[in-house]
């Protein structure tokens, strides 16, 4: 239900039940939580203040299309019952963001919510980091167009974008993602006393780097991230990872590379005072064709993450919609559920956060084997006594498509959620795989399990 409060105060807030309920389009996604129209991409500043969990994302609330960027605005106090707020940062007229508010962070500064994100003036791109300030709830936003950091004066540095802050030894820094002359990815450094004036320090690491060569290949980095995460093997406060969107000339949303990150160390260098991070591994974060744009909060004892998914023509021998289906549904989209990060021997594992058990309803199926329906709405848990490989179909008029295919070895445990087009497959140990995918008329969801395999499976409904 609404917050009482939140309503009283803010008469635009609305929750994302209300939304999903009302939707006309059986794609829409009703646990993860979305305006009913427009375009969304990437998740930005995420937080978690004063009780609430914030998710902005990119937002245009015009089209199904991606023009004049704006933020929208969700909130929980459970990362379960979501509220839609009005739209947080629009770009403005004349000022340093009028074609779009794209990529950024909130941070408190002083006391202050404050979003620090790319403004961006045409179409080339091009962005300079502008900072807006925030109510103390982050509903009402003031944004006087003040510029933080311009464009380096850096003849190697092609374009930059996406500005993320971090703390390191009680000392607060931020970094861009940037392209550089010579066709590599980087990162560029600053020192940020004064959130108002950042300093530039240069170019921090590019993917000329072996390890960064290896796992995060990219002609620019985008939406760079750099966070602690709970680390098995380490001492308390955890590993840093870095998290990149590896953009290549042409992605056009498509996005072939994906997303990659670096598994380090952070070090202060005695000689300058400056952080040096040193990748030593690193690898996919999602293994899916449908993730893009992550952004990661560091919280007290856990790392989360939200990613975007976006809608997707055909291919891979998948159905996707069309610009002109896209167009008539209106809306264009989803993020991912929030998922934990952590480091168990020495990679990446990734789970949905244990909030999302509250969205299971009832047991529909309790160890079934073999093929195994699904509704539109599902959690299945699949397990492996000798292992083999699991298969999610859209079945029905005559076609079987097979929208995903993985192993699962013995003993291990594979989740797979469907929000109508959204799928999102966990497995114990791993990074996730996402992927959009849109049942026709007549069509139903089946898991096609490897003998000796069973699952369990739960509707997803809204907890009372």
């Amino acid at each position: 239900m609404t917050s009482p409060d939140l309503a009283a105060v803010h008469p635009g807030t609305v929750t994302f039940d209300d939304v999903a309920a009302a939707h006309p389009d059986p794609a829409f996604p009703r646990f993860h939580p979305r305006p009913a129209q427009g375009w969304i991409n990437d998740p930005n500043g995420i937080s978690f203040i004063n009780g609430r969990y914030h998710v902005f994302f990119q937002y245009n609330p015009d089209s199904a299309r991606h023009h004049r960027i704006a933020w929208g605005h969700v909130s929980s106090a459970d990362l379960v019952r979501w509220e839609e707020h009005p739209v947080a940062l629009r770009p403005q007229d004349g000022g340093p963001d009028e074609y779009g508010c794209w990529t950024g962070v909130v941070t408190d500064d002083d006391g202050v919510p404050t979003a620090a994100y790319s403004g961006v003036r045409g179409d080339g791109g091009h962005s300079q980091v502008v900072i807006a300030r925030g109510s103390e709830d982050l509903v009402h936003w003031e944004q006087a167009g003040h510029v933080s950091a311009t464009m380096p004066a850096d003849g190697l540095v092609t374009a930059v974008r996406d500005p993320f802050i971090f703390r390191f030894n009680g000392k607060r820094y931020a970094m861009q993602g940037a392209g550089l002359a010579n066709g590599h990815a980087a990162l560029l450094l600053y020192t940020v006393d004064d959130l108002t004036d950042w300093k530039y320090q240069g170019i921090w690491l590019t993917s000329e780097n072996p390890v960064a060569a290896t796992f995060t290949p990219a002609e620019i980095w985008e939406c760079p991230q750099l966070v602690q995460v709970p680390d098995n093997d380490a001492p308390a406060g955890g590993t840093w990872l870095m998290m990149f969107s590896l953009w290549l000339a042409g992605d056009s949303h498509e996005h072939a590379n994906g997303v990659g990150h670096l598994i380090g160390s952070l070090a202060e260098d005695p000689a300058t005072g400056l952080p040096v991070f040193t990748p030593r591994t690193g690898g996919k974060s999602d293994l899916g064709r449908d993730f893009y744009a992550p952004q990661v909060v560091s919280l007290e004892n856990r790392a989360l993450l939200w990613g975007w998914a976006n809608e997707g023509p055909g291919r891979d021998g998948r159905r996707g919609r069309s610009q002109a289906e896209i167009d008539a549904a209106g809306w264009a989209g989803v993020l991912t559920f929030p998922r934990e990060l952590s480091i168990i021997d020495g990679s990446l594992a990734v789970s949905p956060a244990p909030e999302v058990d509250a969205y299971r309803g009832d047991l529909l199926a309790g160890q079934a084997s073999g093929m195994v329906p699904l509704p539109a709405f599902a959690e299945a848990v699949v397990t492996a006594a000798k292992g083999g490989a699991v298969e999610l179909l859209l079945v029905g008029n005559g076609s079987r498509q097979v929208v995903f295919s993985g192993s699962v070895d013995a003993g291990e445990e594979l989740r797979v959620f469907v929000d109508a087009s959204l799928v999102e497959v966990y497995h114990s140990g791993s990074v996730a795989t996402t992927l959009r995918a849109y049942p026709a008329a007549g069509e139903e969801w089946h898991l096609s399990l490897p003998a000796g395999a069973t699952a369990d499976v739960w509707s997803l409904a809204r907890p009372a």
